[in-house]
């Protein structure tokens, strides 16, 4: 009998390339993460609770997970329709609009925030016509969440559009030739199909919201219980020397960020076994 050859693999084996990936996540991720934990006992269970628990605490989670949140959900409508634009039409200009895309990828945050501070402010192009009709942007909440929308814009784009791409437009065509409406096109063919990436977009979009920092500074105004996001409570504590109360706040941002998170990618998990399922 001829002897079975394993296949040859480029890349090393299982033990050994599992190895490689827990010793980096270790040395990149769970090793400083860890760090904070342990910094955090330090305290004792009181003082961690009255540091994490203090009303400008408080109204910094509030506006940093609610303006994330809004700011992912704005994303999540107009990335899917700027990946549908893209990707179903041919028109003059679309290559330039594509890589404007990626503009806030390449973008130092702090120019992004820099540059829509200006826009928006009161005598900017777009503030100036705005505030005279009672919408301030800058230097409010409102203001946090148009940074945090432009910062989380490509994540959904980028996750959509190439699932779009090898969704065959025959499916479509193939729906509506059985009566289907567009909004059923879209509901019960469209939608499923993009689900699981449009979730995936949207997580992306929304981690990347909670730990901002540098495109909301200049244009929140950084006003106590107003306007002040969290990560901006744990720079001042780290610039007080607290370090203590600076890594309690962060315990718990991590926390409530891997909550959530959780929560998507479970939502995730049973949106694509769901469309398994009924294949």
């Amino acid at each position: 009998m001829a002897k079975k050859h394993k296949p040859h693999n480029v890349l090393p084996g299982f033990n050994l390339s599992l190895g490689y990936t827990l010793l980096y996540l270790s040395l990149i991720v769970l090793i400083p993460l860890s760090a904070a934990f342990f910094k955090t006992t330090e305290l004792s269970l009181a003082e961690f609770w009255h540091t994490v628990t203090t009303p400008r605490v408080i109204a910094s989670y509030k506006l940093t997970f609610g303006a994330s949140l809004f700011a992912a959900l704005i994303n999540a409508v107009f990335g899917l329709l700027t990946a549908w634009v893209l990707t179903r039409y041919t028109f003059p200009g679309k290559k330039l609009v594509d890589a404007l895309v990626d503009l806030p990828f390449a973008l130092p945050t702090a120019v992004a925030g820099i540059a829509l501070t200006a826009v928006y402010s009161g005598n900017g192009w777009i503030g100036s016509l705005i505030e005279p009709y009672g919408l301030k942007v800058a230097f409010t909440p409102l203001g946090v969440v148009v940074a945090l929308t432009f910062i989380g814009l490509p994540f959904v784009v980028r996750t959509v559009q190439p699932v779009l791409e090898d969704l065959e437009a025959e499916t479509e065509e193939a729906a509506a030739s059985l009566g289907a409406n567009r909004w059923q096109t879209f509901h019960r063919v469209i939608l499923p199909a993009l689900w699981p990436a449009l979730l995936t977009g949207f997580a992306l979009a929304f981690a990347r919201a909670v730990g901002e920092y540098g495109s909301v500074i200049f244009i929140a105004g950084n006003m106590p219980m107003i306007s002040e996001i969290t990560p901006l409570i744990i720079i001042t504590k780290l610039e007080q020397y607290d370090y203590t109360g600076a890594t309690a706040v962060a315990v718990v941002m991590l926390v409530i960020s891997f909550l959530l998170l959780l929560t998507i990618n479970g939502l995730q998990w049973w949106s694509s076994s769901r469309n398994s399922a009924s294949r």
